[in-house]
């Protein structure tokens, strides 16, 4: 399995540059997710990486090896695509072989390996259908078998389960983190939907028009994010950010805006005061972060919009004077719209950023 090292990678389509020299290492056995929302890049990366899109600048090597010029078959590369792909005519087996069959693998070897990709995604009992046949799930477990079969050093999915139903695209999500864990290949999947990118990827890299925003693991995004991008972009439900202004009461550092007066910590002091951050800020509250616990932190008077019953939790739709929040609280209580409850935070779950560059004051 090659180290895959993306050196300065430019794209553009006429006047319209979509990716801006882009710099990224995909380790050995890696599984790389990139996210961002639609236009952000992601897919157009993986079509370079794959040879499907030519590069506008830059090079791609595998372990140090130029690969940029290449045609798609000779970088030992297999594909999952989003629209499954499969030929009508032929069955599950014939989709899964069609490649070993052009590259004149010998017949025992293909059955060989179609057998154990089917065996290994639970379809070695619809071999004999064909795609008309199935369900979407199932057409999915053929185009993933498909790319199985070809034992490439690297795996690329180009959103694989956009066309699923939800119950189906957590099932499959399942399936295919313990996949990952049972094939020793590089695997790279693009996605916008950051429960998929968190629930399955060992690194994350998060993408807006064409740059890395931050890369890690999910909890590192999640933690400890690098801007207000990236903290309203992982984590569901999202993030909230209200702008709010910094002032001091009797000494402690405290943010105000309308509805809320929040107190923070020493940390937080000395952070702002070492970037040289006052007046203005921006704050930043998980929606899991408020608790109707007074000893939890400083309180904030909320007014019900909606309330999202979902068992054992429920989402809170709320307005702090004229800012839509949202807060994620047990179901011990079945508030109603219109109500007025008061939970509260503590100053430590209270991220900061700089409201002009969007910068979060790490402490």
């Amino acid at each position: 399995m090659p180290q895959i090292v993306f050196e300065g990678v430019e794209k553009s389509f006429g006047t319209t540059r979509v990716l801006p020299p882009l710099d990224l290492t995909l380790d050995d056995g890696e599984f790389t997710v990139l996210v961002g929302p639609s236009g952000c890049g992601k897919s157009t990366t993986l079509r370079i990486l794959a040879g499907l899109e030519t590069l506008s600048g830059g090079e791609i090597t595998f372990d140090g090896r130029p690969i940029g010029h290449l045609e798609p078959k000779e970088r030992d590369i297999a594909m999952v695509f989003q629209d499954y792909a499969l030929y009508p005519h032929m069955n599950v087996a014939r989709n899964m072989s069609f490649a070993l069959r052009l590259s004149r693998i010998p017949k025992a070897e293909i059955e060989t390996r179609v057998h154990k990709a089917a065996s290994m995604l639970n379809i070695d009992h619809l071999l004999d259908r064909k795609p008309a046949e199935l369900s979407g799930g199932q057409r999915q477990r053929v185009a993933m078998g498909r790319a199985l079969v070809r034992d490439a050093a690297t795996f690329l999915f180009d959103e694989p389960l956009s066309n699923l139903d939800a119950k189906l695209r957590a099932r499959m999500r399942t399936e295919l983190a313990e996949m990952r864990d049972t094939i020793d290949k590089n695997m790279i999947y693009v996605t916008h939907d950051q429960v998929e990118a968190m629930t399955l990827g060992d690194r994350i890299v998060v993408m807006k028009d064409g740059r890395i925003q931050q890369q890690g693991t999910a909890e590192e995004l999640f933690a400890r994010p690098v801007n207000r991008f990236v903290a309203g972009f992982i984590g569901a439900p999202t993030m909230n950010i209200l702008p709010a202004r910094l002032y001091r009461d009797a000494e402690v550092l405290r943010v105000r805006g309308e509805g809320f007066d929040l107190p923070l910590t020493p940390a937080q002091d000395a952070a702002l005061r070492a970037a040289g951050l006052e007046g203005a800020v921006e704050i930043g509250i998980r929606p899991s972060s408020f608790t109707t616990d007074p000893a939890g932190g400083a309180p904030i008077e909320m007014t019900v919009s909606v309330a999202e019953y979902l068992g054992a939790q429920s989402v809170l739709n709320t307005r702090v004077g004229p800012h839509e929040v949202l807060a994620e609280v047990a179901s011990t209580r079945r508030l109603r719209s219109g109500e007025r409850a008061t939970f509260h935070v503590a100053p430590d779950d209270i991220m900061i950023f700089d409201p002009e560059s969007g910068e979060r004051i790490a402490t």
